[in-house]
């Protein structure tokens, strides 16, 4: 093994660190490292005394030397500070959401019990039929069949029944039969599929008797409006798993990284804040229960189909705590829930006063009959099943109404492009004015 060279004490003569109790030394001369080495290590410690002396190695006798020689290893030829460690980076402020205190979305179970924290959720109701995925139809020819049928062709009832005569001669001597015996079976079986909760109803105007033969049309007609249950199809949003990751439970203020509050959601906003809280201060058996505003929308469009070019409302219906991205990928998160029927009329009633009040009592008995459902859940809260698979108490608010303007004018029962706030105001300048010119200024 080879020998570290012979390197004499004399030569190695080095300036040590003046802070007592440091070993840190340095080549003779070399004070810009003794001066990095102080300002890194020692830089709180109060300053000793200048001009250090070099650092003078023991006496040693002769027997001690050749030891010295021989387990002498020479310094490394570097002069820079010892590694510092790095500095842990300080912690970054994070997003903040502050939840409402009362109108928290509490999970319970199905009697509306509140559950201890950390319970997991019950697990999915079984399906209808685990053996038949395809019931109320006998497999997946008789599932698809009725889909090409009733859906993609809208085949009549005689060319339902030609083809599943036509069906069941091919079967002729096997003991196998075609998947509807007729139209008749083919419609019971449609009828009886147990998804899709919220079957579309109609409900019928009724003219008044008392009116004289000489009344227009507009007034005799029966309307005929379309809905489907709004409680219905909220439950039905609501137990969506699609939603979960996608679905506030409580209103909530959102503070960003920078300090400053931020609004994205229809939770986040003020007015669910508001509302939440106007609601547990009416009645405080509310609290824990989770706040389900309800957003309403319609938009004027033509039917064509089977109807006549009658002109509907369609109605729409959605919940602000589904996310605004959920709601623009179409997953369910905005449903019709009706069709508003619309009067028409000859272009000489277009000023008629009585016609015009018509129409704003149609349109809004109509949406006032379609949400009636909706009431009592609006002031005592019921149990519905949540995309995260638990039970809460919801209780349900209008919340909004989406509308473009002739909408907005239709709905606050005001003249179009005329001010509902200051139209008195207005009439009161007009007046002015024509008092001046019939006066003189």
């Amino acid at each position: 093994m080879p020998r570290a060279p012979t390197v004499s004490t004399a030569s190695i003569r080095r300036t040590s660190c003046p802070y007592a109790g440091c070993l840190k030394t340095f080549k003779p001369g070399n004070t810009s490292g003794l001066t990095r080495h102080v300002k890194a290590i020692h830089h709180n410690i109060q300053q000793p005394p200048s001009n250090p002396t070099p650092a003078s190695p023991p006496a040693a006798d002769d027997s001690d030397d050749q030891e010295m020689r021989d387990n002498f290893t020479p310094p490394l030829p570097q002069d820079e500070e010892p590694e510092r460690q790095p500095t842990p980076e300080p912690e970054l402020p994070r997003h903040q959401k502050i939840f409402h205190p009362h109108l928290t979305g509490t999970p319970c179970d199905e009697n509306g019990h509140d559950l201890p924290d950390g319970t997991p959720p019950p697990p999915p109701p079984p399906p209808i039929d685990a053996q038949n995925p395809w019931a109320p139809f006998a497999d997946q020819v008789g599932f698809r069949m009725a889909n090409v049928l009733f859906k993609r062709m809208e085949a009549s009832k005689e060319d339902i029944d030609e083809i599943m005569e036509c069906w069941s001669l091919s079967l002729l001597g096997t003991d196998r039969t075609g998947p509807f015996a007729d139209h008749d079976h083919l419609f019971a079986s449609i009828d009886a599929i147990p998804f899709g909760s919220a079957p579309w109803k109609c409900y019928q105007t009724e003219d008044d008797p008392t009116l004289p033969s000489t009344a227009p049309l507009w007034m005799k007609e029966r309307y005929q409006i379309w809905f489907r249950d709004p409680d219905v199809v909220i439950a039905n949003m609501l137990s969506n798993p699609n939603f979960a990751g996608e679905f506030d439970t409580s209103p909530y203020v959102h503070i960003g990284a920078d300090g400053k509050r931020r609004w994205s959601e229809f939770m986040s906003g003020n007015f669910s804040w508001n509302h939440a809280t106007m609601i547990y201060e009416n009645d405080n058996s509310t609290k824990g229960a989770m706040y389900v505003p309800v957003i309403l929308g319609s938009d004027k469009t033509t039917v064509s189909v089977m109807t006549g070019n009658v002109e509907y409302h369609p109605l729409y219906a959605m919940i602000g705590n589904i996310h605004g991205g959920a709601r623009r990928a179409h997953r369910n998160g905005v449903i019709p829930i009706g069709f508003l029927a619309i009067p028409k009329a000859d272009r000489v009633y277009d000023g008629d006063v009585a016609y015009r009040n018509f129409k704003r009592q149609l349109y809004h008995e109509s949406i006032a009959s379609i949400l009636r459902p909706l009431k009592a859940a609006m002031e005592t809260p019921v149990i519905r099943r949540c995309p995260d698979g638990h039970y809460r108490r919801v209780i349900y608010d209008l919340a909004a109404y989406i509308a473009d303007y002739p909408e907005q004018v239709l709905l606050a029962g005001v003249v179009s492009n005329w001010c509902p706030k200051h139209v008195f105001r207005l009439l009161w300048s007009l007046s002015m004015l024509i008092d001046l010119q019939m006066h003189g200024a």
